[in-house]
């Protein structure tokens, strides 16, 4: 089980915020408005004594109710990011027989269709496979884990993979099965939840028949992780991206006076210290990588 108190979050982004500061990145004043904030934090009674046990589960579980919403509501801001750079890399690749690799909804499987891509889309969630027939009814799609691919050796030309990667604890069988499936010079397109957006609290959520509150698990995979995986399968590293949010000089909100329930965390919580917020905010959302299998 896992523990989450609100106290101690809002304090882990106060305390992230002051470490940025020791290293330069905010002066005086913004120091001594942490430390203020951080006081009254401690002496909040709406902080006290609120946390709750929520249960770790297969993502798939987490995601069965996550999937009517999961566009709206995951894809907040991060599809937005990952997109566009995918879709620049998808640009520079001739048409063939495309895999989305973990397709959720189906939403990179539309785009390699709308390429010009024949599309197999396989995913561990029944309810996410349903919606991405919807949406790409001339895809074919399979239920299927990515570290076991339902696919013959050396049968696609590109492999996408998004925001994933972050629910595998082993990452060396999953880039061993994306080498096994792709053909000489097909491409490997990787998205994912960075780190450092996995630390301050992104994940899937979901409630269980009885209330009960359960996690799918967030791995804080390091770059090394991923190159270290890649490499091993016999995959060339192409290209690398952490894009980050970018925050323009509008004023901030006022701090919320409400932390709202526990599927509400971490936004609710984010919005009651704005400007610790926006401080941490502004490290990478996420890690998108490029590689190639060799041509022979």
């Amino acid at each position: 089980m896992i523990y989450q108190d609100p106290l101690a979050y809002l304090l882990g982004i106060e305390g992230s915020a002051l470490l940025d500061a020791w290293a330069g990145d905010h002066d005086q004043a913004f120091i001594e408005d942490r430390v203020a904030e951080i006081r009254r934090l401690l002496a909040d009674g709406k902080l006290q004594n609120r946390g709750v046990l929520a249960e770790r589960v297969a993502a798939d579980v987490a995601y069965e109710q996550e999937a009517p919403d999961y566009d709206a509501n995951a894809g907040g801001g991060l599809f937005a990011i990952d997109e566009p750079v995918i879709t620049e890399w998808l640009a520079h690749r001739d048409v063939g027989v495309a895999l989305d690799a973990a397709c959720g909804t189906g939403r990179f499987a539309r785009i390699l269709a709308d390429l010009g891509h024949s599309v197999i889309g396989v995913d561990w969630s029944p309810d996410m496979l349903e919606l991405a027939r919807e949406r790409v009814p001339e895809g074919e799609f399979q239920l299927g884990s990515v570290d076991r691919l339902p696919l013959a050796d050396r049968s696609v030309d590109v492999v996408v993979c998004a925001l994933a990667l972050v629910h595998v604890r082993d990452l060396g069988p999953v880039f061993a099965e994306f080498a096994r499936v792709l053909r000489p010079g097909g491409a490997l397109l990787i998205s994912d939840v960075h780190r450092e957006l996995t630390t301050i609290g992104s994940g899937i959520k979901s409630l269980g028949p009885d209330g009960e509150r359960r996690l799918a698990p967030a791995y804080r995979h390091p770059l090394g992780d991923y190159l270290r995986a890649a490499l091993a399968a016999g995959l060339e590293l192409r290209g690398c991206e952490e894009p980050a949010l970018r925050w323009d000089d509008s004023p901030l909100p006022k701090p919320s006076t409400e932390i709202g329930d526990w599927p509400a965390w971490p936004w609710s919580l984010m919005a009651y210290v704005p400007e610790a917020t926006r401080a941490v905010s502004g490290r990478p959302q996420l890690l998108l990588l490029q590689f190639a299998q060799p041509a022979s």
